[in-house]
């Protein structure tokens, strides 16, 4: 028999745990989240979104990613990679991207019921949507161009620019994504060509092109270790799992220092 010592997490004393780790009333958070490591939550994501609602306040936003990395050009598929003589096809049939119904794909449970909540916005990048459910959600997802998807322009620029919040629920910053901002800051960083289905006015589809900068987050874990360790990241309990609160431009700046001191222009 499954035992959960204190009790189960419910609403309420989640969204208790949110306000003492710091998420401010009125402000916009982007929630990175694993409910897994949360433990019991009676009433599971739906529950944990009611709770950051709450923490929030009416005036507050929650905007999470909503990613659709399957959306790409085959040539580049890794994990697994898939025939060459397929890729003609799987360009011409890939479904173009729909914000209003296209699932996010490896982005969680709490990511797609956010995308799912009567006034949640999403973006309408192929490849690296979000998704915002608040006062604030149409200024953070309007206007997400297809190049520099991660950069000058797109939500993680306005989220910036709004002093967002980042919260990491039962997951580390290998997956906080706002690090990405800051490898648009580098000078001179290495571009590639990528490809994307996406649906046109008509209601059919098209595969597009275009140039971006080569992400790359295997280091992320390692940089969030060191942005811990400054001390602007809170650390704290959320039902039975690990939370982390950090200003995001805080993240992003203090990224650009370390990316500059650790990697070099080849690795960007």
């Amino acid at each position: 028999m499954t035992t959960y010592p204190g009790g189960p997490g419910t609403r309420r004393s989640v969204a208790a745990q949110l306000r003492l780790l710091g998420v401010r009333p009125g402000s916009t958070v982007l929630v990175h989240a694993a409910l897994r490591p949360l433990g019991f939550v009676c009433g599971g994501p739906h529950a944990v979104v009611l709770a950051l609602r709450d923490a929030l306040g009416p005036d507050g936003t929650i905007v999470v990613p909503t990613h659709t990395p399957d959306n790409s050009d085959p040539a580049q598929w890794r994990n697994p990679p898939v025939p060459v003589d397929w890729w003609p096809l799987i360009r011409a049939e890939m479904p173009g991207f729909d914000p209003a119904v296209t699932p996010s794909r490896y982005m969680g449970v709490l990511a797609e019921t956010v995308r799912g909540w009567p006034g949640a916005l999403r973006s309408a990048h192929p490849q690296v949507s979000f998704a915002a459910l608040g006062p604030a959600a149409e200024q953070v997802v309007a206007g997400h161009g297809l190049a520099d998807m991660l950069g000058a322009q797109s939500p993680l620029d306005r989220l910036y620019d709004l002093d967002a919040d980042v919260l990491l629920l039962g997951v580390d910053h290998s997956v906080n994504t706002s690090l990405h901002l800051a490898e648009y800051r580098r000078p001179a960083p290495v571009r590639e060509r990528l490809g994307a289905a996406v649906r046109i006015p008509d209601g059919g589809r098209e595969w597009v092109w275009w140039q971006d900068i080569r992400l790359d987050e295997s280091d992320f874990g390692t940089l969030g270790q060191a942005l811990e360790a400054t001390g602007v990241v809170r650390v704290g309990s959320v039902g039975a799992g690990t939370a982390r609160l950090v200003r995001q431009r805080a993240a992003v700046d203090f990224a650009v220092q370390w990316m500059a001191r650790n990697r070099t222009t080849e690795d960007t």
